[in-house]
């Protein structure tokens, strides 16, 4: 940013308007991606960890040729992190094999309880043996029908469609999955990819929370510091007043006087459902207004290559929180910018 120019916050909205294409350049400037580091998060699995649960699945499956529910449910004993290489072998998601596996079991297993038990072989290896007996039956009803899967093969499939299990390791069954794993292929790498998704994308996915949190901790530390009183909502939280919580409400939901929303993401369209909401937001305060009830200042804290794909996105941002808009980059000059100030108890 030049010398002369100013950031939106800084400017009534009317110089804004006045020249929107400049402002939304200024905030396109400031914008951080993010996407070539990705918090780990708890539960994180190193290749090293992968390729010894491959090892043990390899060697309780005699090389993947008795590849048999009773010799896998072995296996997961001595490593939970097998059954991840079992699901990786297949290209399942977590929700798909409990899906497929209640359809061929009759045994009901959630996505819930599936997400749950993937996560729980990653922050302990003997998950499995905490289990309650009818946990560990829905674990065996997976293992058995991947098991079925995986000695199956690929399925006679109309011409226009394509089998999910028609790739290098499963398409012949046990044949194919025997080969990888002994012709000097590094199967469990590919194996690791496959499991952390095009590259990264199954851990991104699972990691996202965490790296929006990363705006909101930023805001958090600057309403502290400034001793500001504030209410912060959970995810998904109702809160009377708002059909949709904003992450932030100072100074509570009682008296709303400043409402935050703040957002990290390098996905466009997150980014426009987000301008979407701020949208909102402004509506709700302009319709308190209508009805005789004071209204709130919206602020928007928000960054990543997501925000800087559409330019007609941030001018609705510009419009919604009358240039109240911060990034990572900014963000020092949030509570001296907004209406925040008149809550600061510190200096």
């Amino acid at each position: 940013m030049t010398p002369t120019t100013k950031y939106p916050f800084e400017v009534p909205y009317a110089d804004i308007e006045a020249d929107v294409d400049t402002f939304i350049s200024t905030i396109f400037s400031t914008l951080q991606s993010s996407f070539l580091l990705l918090p780990k998060g708890p539960g994180f699995v190193t290749y090293p960890e992968f390729q010894q649960a491959y090892e043990v699945l390899k060697r309780y499956t005699a090389g993947f040729t008795v590849v048999e529910p009773d010799n896998v449910m072995k296996a997961l004993r001595e490593d939970g992190l097998a059954f991840i290489v079992l699901r990786a072998v297949l290209g399942f998601t977590r929700p798909e094999l409990a899906y497929v596996a209640s359809q061929r079991s009759g045994i009901i297993i959630s996505q819930g309880f599936a997400r749950n038990f993937d996560r729980r072989v990653r922050m302990k290896q003997q998950a499995l043996q905490t289990l309650s007996p009818q946990g560990q039956k829905r674990v065996a009803a997976m293992v058995s029908t991947a098991c079925q899967l995986l000695n199956e093969g690929v399925e006679e499939t109309p011409p226009d469609m394509i089998h999910r299990l028609d790739k290098a390791d499963t398409r012949s069954g046990l044949a194919s999955l025997r080969h990888l794993a002994t012709e000097g292929t590094p199967y469990a790498m590919l194996l690791y990819e496959r499991f952390l998704g095009r590259p990264f994308a199954g851990h991104r996915d699972s990691v996202s929370g965490l790296i929006g949190e990363v705006m909101e901790n930023a805001v958090e530390e600057r309403l502290r510091e400034a001793g500001i009183s504030f209410r912060k909502t959970k995810r998904a939280e109702r809160v009377e007043g708002f059909d949709q919580a904003p992450d932030f409400i100072i100074p509570d939901e009682w008296n709303p006087r400043v409402v935050i929303e703040a957002k990290i993401t390098e996905d466009d369209g997150t980014a426009r459902d987000k301008v979407t909401r701020i949208q909102h937001l402004a509506e709700i305060s302009r319709r308190r207004r209508s009805q005789g009830q004071p209204g709130f200042q919206v602020v928007a804290c928000i960054d990543g290559r997501g925000f800087g794909v559409r330019r007609e996105d941030m001018r609705k941002l510009l419009e919604a929180t009358q240039g109240k808009v911060f990034t990572l980059k900014t963000l020092e000059h949030l509570v001296e910018n907004t209406a925040l100030e008149g809550f600061r108890s510190r200096q």
